[in-house]
């Protein structure tokens, strides 16, 4: 068994850290808006568009400045951003001054996720899949814990949550400050089938990237909403904000504990990526057509382990994809393409989500939801069609030049 660097143990600390900041606010911000600042779903969706349409911008940046000024200048800009609204937000959350600041933490954070997967993929490139695996689940590991304590803190007085998250990312930065500045972004050696003799056109690979990605943003926009419509969901249900907040801490800790597991399955019957993929799809509609008949907390309760067994085959797959089929100077490029996808389905799915409910109720929704993943799985199937042809096409040409 290949093992882990120690350039890769500081990514992968530093990622959890960031999440851990991150989850004390993000599964509240819609109780928040709608509950506290008395907003409307439909305008809680808008917000939190908002936000991920800068995350968006973030992404996209942060995969270009990887590329151009490396993975440690481009993540201490970002983490520069995030943190300077985060102090701005403690200090005043009022309506007006929480959506600035929710936007330009949005775009700041975004900046630094590109460059945390370019340079894991870099540091460890024999490691294959698993440097993503390591960083999925370092990110989930913040979930569990940092949703379970802010559950708590929300508990005690909603305003400490946002003191609670500039502590940690103040945390943050300061690993990335002394504990990345000589992490080396070495040269990806792709391993996959993509990597052929003859040399492939590199829009058909961005072509290739960007189908899978479609499916990718449906899965997203699904996903978002047991932050968004269905955290108010469980609200009309008498669930206690803390018992919603235990959700996450079960969908994190899962994660962790249950990686051998996956691990063997994903080894052992899922030969390929699209494989892989397209199972966790299928997990993903039944987890949608059980919560959407919930109505006690356990039903959730198993909503979300079904829910979580589908993005531990998804969520690590596809910046592996990214990472396979990204060319040589390009890989910050394609993992800000992978992470600004992820970001878009959150941006788009609280407000799919908001007015679906606000003007035909629940049931549509998850109805809605299956249906996005049945698309997902189309083009998850068909995303590696024309890299197919050109290889075999590649293939043909230099046989028939020797």
């Amino acid at each position: 068994m290949l093992k882990m660097p120690r350039s890769l143990w500081l990514l992968v600390i530093g990622m959890a850290i960031n999440v851990t900041g991150a989850s004390f606010l993000w599964p509240l911000n819609t109780i928040y808006i709608h509950d506290i600042l008395g907003k409307s779903l439909s305008v809680a969706g808008l917000v939190l568009m908002v936000n991920a349409g800068a995350s968006v911008i973030g992404n996209l940046i942060g995969g270009f400045l990887f590329d151009k000024i490396g993975g440690y200048r481009s993540i201490l800009l970002g983490i520069s951003i995030t943190i300077i609204a985060l102090i701005g937000m403690t200090i005043n959350h009022t309506w007006n001054f929480y959506i600035i600041f929710l936007t330009i933490i949005g775009f700041g954070s975004g900046i630094v996720f590109p460059s945390m997967y370019a340079m894991a993929g870099s540091v460890w490139k024999e490691g294959g899949r698993k440097a993503f695996n390591a960083m999925y689940v370092s990110q989930n590991l913040g979930v569990a814990v940092g949703a379970a304590l802010g559950g708590l803190v929300a508990g005690i007085r909603f305003d400490y949550i946002f003191l609670a998250n500039t502590i940690t990312y103040a945390i943050f930065l300061i690993i990335a400050l002394f504990g990345y500045r000589h992490i080396q972004a070495n040269p990806i050696v792709q391993t996959s089938v993509l990597d052929q003799k003859g040399k492939l056109k590199d829009h058909t690979k961005l072509y290739a990237l960007l189908t899978i990605c479609i499916g990718y943003l449906l899965c997203w926009m699904g996903y978002v909403q047991w932050q968004t419509t269905i955290a108010t969901h469980t609200q009309s249900l008498g669930i206690l904000l803390t018992q919603y907040s235990i959700l996450w801490t079960i969908n994190g800790a899962l994660i962790v504990l249950a990686q051998p597991v996956i691990s063997f399955i994903v080894k052992r019957y899922t030969k390929t990526l699209k494989t892989q993929i397209n199972v966790g799809l299928v997990i993903f509609i039944i987890s949608f057509a059980v919560v959407g008949v919930a109505e006690q907390y356990t039903a959730f309760v198993v909503a979300m382990i079904i829910m979580t067994i589908g993005e531990m085959f998804v969520w690590p797959a596809v910046p592996t994809v990214a990472n396979d089929l990204a060319p040589k100077g390009r890989e910050g490029f394609y993992q800000g393409i992978v992470n600004s996808t992820a970001t878009g389905g959150r941006m788009l799915g609280p407000l799919m989500g908001g007015l679906l409910v606000d003007f035909y109720g629940m049931g549509m929704l998850f109805g809605i939801l299956m249906v996005l993943m049945l698309v997902a799985i189309f083009t998850t199937t068909i995303y590696d069609r024309k890299l197919k042809v050109e290889s075999n096409a590649v293939k043909s040409l230099t046989k028939s030049a020797s």
